[in-house]
């Protein structure tokens, strides 16, 4: 018999689950149009002074209570991943802010052609809207969140005027663009989500002290923990943290009513709603519809044709480092919002696979890192070289990210593991996931490209990791939008077919995946589901 629950007295209009780069946008958007918004966080606030990058120690945590995995980081609010079957880790970070708290920031757009993949290239399937639909929301989000860079790159359309200028791209960035001069390739500065100038409330631009990927102590990267979710509080939000959602509960109608949730204490309680937001990343999106049984859905909420969890992308990733002889400093400033190269982006045949990848300049981590490995994981040998060796990488190493569009498979899957569970005892997610022989085949061709835009730069030796296992950043696909509601999960608006007060807005709604990273994509399309909301509020 379950014990007790405490139901909210209020009746919420919207109930949003996760307080990530999705969740705040809707959270934001949906309450500053005078809704009654209720968000559930099963992570709390993190002081911005508690980040590593204020202190000495910062390495340590990385690889600690900063670890990309949840498995090896466990802190209280995460649950754990059965990621055996894998050839890839996710990175989850459960706080307000999501992920976005453990987050490199760099900020590009899909290209047009990455919603058109089966028009151009016969695989995967075209997306049900276009680049132009959501080039609105891609400005909108930009200009609310703040992103540095510049206009005229010639591999997308034309942008909107960034709101700061690019960060400088240092000796480090000048080093590896050489590489690309040689060789008549292109490249450009990044996109980021990182403020270059005084941009917003409260935020000073970036000062380059430290790596970005755990945590912001200036508040000049715009995660949403300092955009979003401030004004969307203002707005009358309601956010509550260290709430951990078990279910998603649903009405004799068939309608979702709202969400069962643990909170800190383990008490159980129930929050109401007539609109029900999903924002929990392609993993933890799957593993609540799946839990979610009832008897109008007993094999998981809106899992009417059993794809809830499948199709399951990354972005398979190699890390190439190129050791050179002169200085980088490249152990300074946001690890990887650069440079990149979309010179491989669109399908060519004759390379022997379809779609691309896209080549992103990574900096060095510190002398830690140097030590063990960095990305490449190899690790500078105990003994009388070692000091020599360190001497000749450390401030000397510049890295390229191959990284590959992958194409949805079904048998990659998000499913319930029988066994395994969080803290609360709610099941825990098992993740199946193995590369393609065409994502084989692309990141070979990838890693010589990289291994030659190198050593035209100047590396004099050539370091590899043919595929990077804690590189499972980007998690799409498991909850897919589409127009047939036999073979997609929700429609062009994120609302599910089969329950049409239920909304998804994180990444398992991607389509594709294309071969950039996907937050400014998710937060885009977040913003376009919200208005979408608003626009039909009465017939929803």
């Amino acid at each position: 018999m379950e014990a007790s629950r405490t139901t909210a007295a209020n009746v919420a209009d919207v109930l949003i689950v996760g307080a990530g780069a999705s969740g705040a946008a809707v959270a934001w958007r949906l309450g500053s149009r005078g809704y009654r918004v209720v968000c559930l966080e099963q992570g709390g606030w993190i002081p911005p002074h508690t980040f590593p990058t204020s202190h000495s120690d910062w390495e340590i945590h990385r690889y600690t209570d900063f670890n990309p995995d949840p498995n090896i980081r466990a802190r209280p609010e995460d649950y754990p991943v059965e990621n055996s079957e894998s050839c890839i880790a996710p990175l989850m970070f459960n706080a307000v802010g999501g992920s976005t708290i453990h987050w490199s920031a760099h900020f590009p757009r899909f290209h047009p052609s990455d919603f058109r993949v089966r028009s151009l290239d016969g695989v995967a399937d075209d997306w049900p809207l276009t680049y132009e639909e959501l080039e609105p929301f891609y400005d909108l989000n930009d200009r609310e969140i703040g992103v540095s860079g510049l206009t005229g790159d010639p591999s997308y359309p034309p942008k909107s005027e960034r709101q700061t200028p690019p960060l400088p791209i240092g000796r480090f960035g000048a080093t590896l663009a050489r590489g690309f001069d040689r060789l008549g390739w292109h490249w450009w500065v990044s996109d980021s989500a990182v403020i270059s100038a005084l941009y917003g409330e409260n935020r000073l631009p970036c000062n380059y002290c430290g790596p970005c990927d755990i945590g912001c102590t200036r508040a000049a990267r715009s995660s949403a923990d300092v955009t979003y979710w401030p004004r969307a509080i203002k707005h009358g939000v309601t956010l509550l943290t260290r709430a951990r959602v078990r279910e998603i509960t649903v009405q004799n109608d068939g309608l979702a009513g709202g969400a069962i949730y643990y909170d800190s204490e383990g008490r159980l309680h129930e929050q109401r709603a007539h609109l029900v937001i999903l924002a929990c990343n392609g993993i933890g999106t799957p593993r609540l519809l799946l839990n979610s049984r009832s008897r109008h859905f007993p094999d998981g909420l809106a899992n009417h044709n059993g794809l809830v969890g499948k199709n399951l992308m990354y972005h398979p990733f190699a890390a190439v480092g190129g050791v050179f002889p002169e200085k980088l400093d490249s152990y300074y400033g946001p690890i990887g919002t650069s440079l990149f190269s979309h010179e491989f982006y669109e399908t060519n045949e004759a390379r022997g696979y379809l779609r691309g990848f896209m080549l992103q300049a990574v900096r060095q981590s510190g002398p830690l890192g140097t030590a063990m490995g960095g990305l490449v994981g190899q690790g500078i040998p105990w003994g009388p070289d070692h000091h020599r060796v360190f001497a000749e990488r450390f401030s000397h190493m510049a890295y390229f990210g191959v990284m590959c569009e992958d194409l949805p498979e079904e048998h990659n899957e998000v499913v319930l593991d029988s066994t395994l569970v969080d803290s609360d005892g709610i099941p825990s997610p098992r993740v199946r996931y193995r590369l393609s022989k065409n994502s084989e085949r692309m990141l070979d061709y990838g890693i010589a490209r990289a291994r030659e835009a190198l050593e035209a730069a100047g590396a004099t030796e050539v370091l590899i990791n043919r595929v990077l296992r804690p590189s499972g950043w980007h998690l799409m696909g498991t909850a897919r939008m589409g127009d047939d509601p036999n073979r997609s999960v929700v429609d062009r608006w994120g609302r599910a077919h089969a329950v049409k007060n239920l909304f998804i807005v994180d990444g398992s709604v991607f389509v594709t995946c294309a071969a950039v990273n996907p937050t400014a994509t998710i937060q885009a399309l977040a913003l376009r589901t919200a208005d979408y909301i608003d626009a039909n509020r009465r017939n929803l």
